[in-house]
């Protein structure tokens, strides 16, 4: 019988690899499993764990959650105890107890931190009701987390909540603990670094006078809105473009900053952009094909420097100046100097709801082909 050699080619498929982790900025953190879930009639589920917090944070707290979703592609229950947060210094075991029904499909769960302190999980435990109404205990793997994390990895367990895959905070360090509920381990999260900025008032900024302190107040508040929503984005997602007339994200940014900048000229000094600043700004305070051309390449954080920069002079400019400065017209246009930053300030809103509305409509982004090796036997 004739041998024949086995041929070996390179052929342009995708494969399956692990999912590629991605690092963001966030006052909090979460970590979860899942579980597929049916029923024909409405039952209960108890999630139960073992946690204790070490923190100076008035602020910080720690949680148990579980959260439902539906087929029909509605959320169903959700209880992350954020309204009785975990404050305790000592282990204690808490119960998150919740229901499923015949439109649930999907089961998540797991422990959650705020803010900076300490905070420490041992000894999940997950009961499902059985038709008798008994509470049956399903498996969860490394659920007393004796199996050690790494700041990347809790093994077996998700880096994220219900709607986050392998997301890593870098505001929290990841590691186990001899310190323990159950076992010889526990997961501790170490929360630091992280600063809070009162939010929720209007007013009342140190060195600004009382109309100027409540402009300042609502421009920091958008500003920070604005942060909040692009400061985890990518490259591919800062520099994606929506369609031909549209503007990259990153593009937005430096739109934000420019026309800041434009009414801080304006305002303050009485004149327009010279030659210097128009070769600077002007792009970016136009937008259209030169803002497409320019803005792209950078990391996001390019851009918020840049906006930083320029919101810090602002805010130091309009301390200087009173209520009567801010009521002065601007002849040229007939406008006060209140107007002009009412518009800057209502101007940021209006591009956070752009930004907003582009981040929803970016496609995935492709993975690269990779060629595989497969033995091919003829």
């Amino acid at each position: 019988m004739k041998r024949f050699l086995l041929v070996f080619l390179f052929l342009s498929l995708v494969s399956a690899k692990a999912q590629t982790q991605k690092v963001i900025s966030s006052q909090w953190m979460a970590f979860s499993q899942a579980i597929d879930i049916k029923t024909p009639v409405k039952k209960k589920f108890r999630v139960i764990a073992s946690v204790k917090v070490e923190s100076t944070d008035p602020n910080a707290w720690a949680g148990v959650f579980g959260r439902v979703f539906n087929s029909n592609n509605e959320e169903g229950f959700a209880d992350n105890m954020h309204d009785r947060p975990i404050k305790s210094k000592e282990w204690q075991s808490y119960t998150v107890e919740g229901t499923i029904d015949e439109n649930s499909e999907r089961l998540v769960f797991g422990g959650v931190c705020e803010l900076n302190g300490k905070f420490y999980f041992d000894k999940f435990q997950l009961f499902i009701e059985n038709a008798k109404g008994v509470f049956e205990p399903v498996t969860i793997l490394n659920s007393s987390f004796e199996t050690l994390a790494t700041n990347t990895d809790i093994p077996k367990w998700n880096l994220g909540n219900a709607k986050q895959k392998n997301v890593k905070v870098k505001e929290f360090n990841i590691s186990s603990d001899k310190s323990s509920a159950d076992g010889k381990y526990s997961l501790l999260l170490d929360g630091s670094g992280m600063v809070v900025k009162e939010s929720g008032k209007i007013g009342n900024v140190e060195g600004a006078s009382p109309k100027i302190g409540d402009m300042i107040s609502m421009l920091e508040d958008l500003k920070d809105r604005v942060e909040y929503a692009v400061k985890n984005m990518d490259q591919y997602e800062i520099d994606y473009l929506h369609d031909e007339n549209a503007n990259r994200i990153g593009a937005l940014v430096m739109h934000l900053a420019a026309a800041e900048k434009y009414y801080q000229v304006f305002t303050f000094e009485n004149r327009e952009f010279n030659e210097e600043e128009k070769k600077k700004w002007e792009s970016a305070l136009n937008l259209g094909k030169d803002a497409r051309d320019e803005f792209k390449g950078h990391d996001i954080q390019y851009y918020l420097d840049i906006y930083n920069e320029v919101r810090a002079k602002t805010i130091s400019e309009l301390k200087k100046r009173d209520d009567a400065w801010f009521a002065t017209i601007q002849m040229k246009y007939d406008i006060s100097n209140q107007y002009c930053w009412f518009h800057v300030m209502e101007h940021q809103s209006s591009h956070l709801g752009q930004i907003l509305f582009l981040q929803k409509r970016i496609p995935p982004q492709q993975e690269p082909l990779k060629p595989i090796k497969q033995e091919i036997k003829n």
